[in-house]
């Protein structure tokens, strides 16, 4: 008793030097990994259509996202892998291989060439490497909230390992300044470049010349990805300086270290239930906020507020600047008051602010947007003649013409209403007066496809015209960053304040997570206990929610509708979260149980 006594009494003095070198050190390779992971998630778009060219527009836009998703489909088998690695051979090595998986994935994706060169075989490399990475990063997270834990004064835990919470925050925002440098300069010094077809013949816009992209996003968007190699090499170095968790080291010593941690983790009910609570009580809530706030903020702006890339990343690179020291406050907070309270409440602010904040995102943003919204479209159509158009498969063929009608005003950012005509007979858009007549691909063929094609498009695009919606680019009221401190106007500051909101947010959920998980797991399990929930949690649960959100939005109509899936299992968390999650885990010693 005494030892445990006199460990605990350690364990509440202040950090040592030596241990504030190792926590950070744990922190910065981290953040290197993180930043890997989110390249992919910040250039989406880009890189969707580099790999995924065989594909039409709407499609396209969902299989970039679920190849996004795909890394963290994954990752709770990699929580798996490496969580009984961690828990039988150490914190510290498990560490080195993660970083190895990551960085070399990441550097493979800068090499890959795209549909174009190698057919369909591109975007599956894609996918696997994205998988690596996937399998990689279930085994980091776990090891970087158990190791700084471990090492961190008990008073202290929640504001220690919120320094890991920022790690992904800061990943991010490394990815996106580094875009922005490269950007900046691939687009400054180097020419646009023509749109090829498969065949390698120029793509025609609608005016009759070649379509031209800019040179980052033929090209110039590999270069943070081949980059990456050079942080692959800091994070080696920094690992290899680590020293062991103690407490880990003292368990393996005393040979008390688990001989099968998976079984033991969640092969009985004691701690299969913590388990359960861990994921539907606290992570699943915590990964919809935190995706929402990041991930959907961004693809929201671009995609569908019709930002371009340059002042998207501009305004929540700023917004993440400002939020991300929320992390450490409410890291501290939950010091005081506990983890539950502030992770609980941020779903619940999430869950009543969501769908005021991302409609006051498309008024500030792009009035004329959303000014045009407020005029009365419908799609009349045939009882049986609409698909539901998520594909994630490529095998659907979206040709009836109610399914042109919605990817044409699914593309616009239109929000539409749905009415049932009579059978047999083709879908009408109405755009306040004025009706537009969609086609039937399957129908058609040859010159007369591409007629009404033409028709079709020319009708519609008038239509929308009038009734105010901003086509072609030409759109004084967006907004628009010239340069990366291009953001001191009222309509600029109020939308990096309002993306600010949602990253603190993020913060609430996700600042106090890994404190609230390392306390449910005694010390020869936590690396496996805590790994699989949060990984299910932000792998699946949050990891998936920009393909559904899309695709959900796509479905109905409304560009809003996707924040139900967030709002929906975030209120889930809160019930869950209420009646079964322990109050107090902040006063717990989380050693407590090392000498049974």
């Amino acid at each position: 008793m005494a030892d445990v006594m006199n460990g605990a009494q350690a364990r509440s003095r202040p950090m040592t030097r030596e241990e504030k070198k190792v926590i950070l050190a744990s922190s910065a390779g981290t953040i290197f990994e993180w930043y890997d992971f989110y390249l992919y998630g910040s250039l989406a778009a880009i890189i969707g259509a580099q790999f995924f060219t065989a594909f039409p527009e709407a499609t396209r836009n969902v299989f970039a996202l679920l190849a996004f998703a795909a890394g963290f489909l994954v990752r709770p088998f990699g929580a798996l892998v490496f969580g009984s690695l961690g828990d039988l051979v150490g914190r510290k090595y498990t560490f080195l291989m993660t970083i190895l998986i990551m960085g070399a994935s990441t550097f493979i994706v800068g090499l890959l060439p795209g549909y174009a060169a190698w057919g369909i075989a591109a975007p599956v490399i894609l996918i696997v490497l994205r998988m690596l990475q996937g399998l990689a990063l279930g085994g980091e997270y776990g090891g970087a909230a158990v190791y700084v834990a471990e090492h961190a004064p008990a008073n202290r835990r929640g504001y220690y390992t919120a320094f890991i919470q920022t790690t992904a925050t800061l990943g991010l925002l490394l990815s996106l300044i580094v875009i922005l440098i490269v950007q900046s300069y691939v687009n400054a010094n180097y020419p646009m470049v023509p749109v090829l077809d498969l065949s390698g013949n120029p793509v025609l816009a609608a005016d009759g010349t070649p379509a031209m992209i800019s040179a980052f996003n033929a090209w110039g968007w590999r270069i943070p990805f081949l980059g990456s190699i050079i942080l692959l090499g800091i994070s080696l170095y920094i690992r290899l300086q680590m020293e062991e968790s103690p407490a880990f080291k003292k368990m393996k010593e005393e040979g008390r270290t688990s001989k099968a941690p998976m079984r033991e983790a969640f092969g009985n009910w004691k701690n299969g239930r913590i388990a359960l609570i861990a994921l539907f009580g606290l992570t699943a809530g915590q990964a919809v906020v935190w995706y929402s706030g990041q991930f959907y903020a961004l693809f929201f702006v671009q995609n569908v507020v019709k930002i371009d890339s340059f002042s998207a990343n501009v305004f929540i690179a700023w917004a993440l600047i400002l939020g991300t020291g929320g992390f450490l406050f409410f890291g501290g907070l939950s010091d005081r008051i506990g983890r539950k309270p502030i992770i609980l409440a941020g779903c619940l602010l999430a869950a009543l602010t969501y769908f005021p904040v991302f409609k006051g995102i498309t008024h500030i943003a792009n009035p004329a947007l959303h000014a045009a919204q407020m005029v009365p479209v419908t799609v009349t159509h045939a009882p049986d003649g609409c698909s539901f158009q998520f594909n994630p498969t490529g095998t659907a063929k979206f040709t009836s013409s109610c399914d042109i009608a919605k990817a044409a005003l699914a593309r616009a950012s239109v929000n539409y209403q749905s009415a049932e005509g009579a059978a047999g007979t083709p879908a009408t858009i109405s755009v306040g007066d004025t009706q537009i007549a969609a086609y039937d691909a399957g129908a058609l063929s040859g010159e007369a496809l591409a007629a009404e094609k033409a028709r079709f498009e020319a009708e519609l695009n008038g239509a929308l015209a009038e009734a105010g919606y901003p086509l072609g680019g030409q759109n004084e009221t967006v907004a628009k960053a010239d340069h990366f401190f291009d953001i001191f106007t009222g309509q600029k500051l109020t939308l990096v304040l309002i993306l600010t909101w949602l990253i603190i947010l993020v913060t609430m959920v996700y600042g106090p997570i890994a404190a609230a998980l390392v306390e449910l797991f005694p010390t020869r399990i936590r690396y496996s206990g805590l790994s699989l929930p949060y990984h299910i949690g932000n792998g699946w649960f949050g990891g998936l929610l920009p393909a559904t959100a899309f695709a959900i939005s796509a479905q109905t109509g409304n560009i809003y509708a996707g924040l139900w899936y967030a709002i929906t299992i975030a209120v889930m968390t809160i019930v869950i979260g209420m009646i079964f999650v322990p109050n107090n885990t902040h006063k717990k010693d989380i050693f407590a149980d090392d000498h049974k």
